[in-house]
């Protein structure tokens, strides 16, 4: 083996480290304000697939991001699990969470592929609030409305809207970004997960594959009708863990009057 072979096997070597063992437990914390009429401004932690088992090194690594940030909601938006995953272990993760406005929940295409739990009860002994085409005022100026996964289940609008009170800042919760081409317009945002932002990237270019379900939302912002979505690169893995210039991510995002 010659110089320039060993160093292409060493760098290739090093490449599968970081994709592997490293880049799929370096969670970026991104952070981002939206002006808005509120009574008092309001710290959201939005959380997508996590895909846990149980509680390992990337869930710990988690639980101390949101004991540093101390949001006063946090909302997830689907995946919960992964393949080989029990109710019992998902119950150690969940339970882990801590807001004083609540954790809540909407499925992802994972929760119907994997049979999880559609008891909300499950969900409540664990500290977290399933929404299942459902909408509740978490706060008397804050409304979320939680959709069912438009890949795998079946959301429903009018549900998650009924009862919504005039005027109130609408927040919508769903897994797959593609749904807010029907939810722009009825919402003042929207947060999704599902894409993993492309969970592996080449530098400079657009994902190399993104599932159904995403429409032309891959990560980051996005406008239309009014209505703003983010959707999040996520914190865990699907089908592979790695990641390759795509970190894991919780975005935290301040919503209230402009400082």
């Amino acid at each position: 083996m010659n110089m320039f072979s060993a160093m292409g096997a060493l760098l290739c070597g090093a490449i599968v480290v970081y994709a592997v063992w490293i880049e799929p437990y370096w969670i970026e914390v991104t952070h981002h304000r939206i002006s808005a009429p509120l009574s008092s401004p309001l710290k959201l932690v939005h959380l997508s697939d996590i895909h846990a088992r149980d509680v390992g090194r990337r869930e710990r690594r988690l639980v101390e991001i949101l004991r540093a940030e101390k949001p006063d909601i946090i909302v997830i938006t689907g995946d919960t699990v992964i393949r080989g995953y029990t109710p019992e272990g998902l119950s150690r993760v969940l339970e882990q969470f801590d807001a004083p406005l609540g954790i809540w929940f909407v499925f992802g295409n994972w929760e119907h592929w994997e049979g999880a739990p559609m008891n909300p009860s499950f969900y409540e002994a664990a500290g977290v609030r399933l929404l299942l085409n459902r909408g509740q005022l978490v706060r008397g100026d804050v409304w979320l409305a939680g959709f069912d996964d438009l890949s795998a289940g079946r959301p429903n609008m009018q549900a998650a809207l009924n009862g919504r009170p005039a005027d109130v800042f609408t927040i919508a919760l769903f897994h797959s970004p593609a749904y807010f081409d029907q939810v722009a317009g009825q919402c003042h945002l929207a947060l999704a997960g599902h894409t993993h932002g492309g969970q592996v990237r080449l530098p400079l270019l657009p994902p190399l594959w993104l599932p159904p379900g995403c429409g032309p939302y891959a990560e980051g912002w996005y406008e239309r009708n009014g209505s703003r979505l983010y959707v999040s690169r996520g914190v865990g893995t699907a089908v592979v863990n790695v990641r390759f210039f795509c970190r894991p991510e919780v975005a935290v995002i301040t919503i209230g009057p402009t400082p």
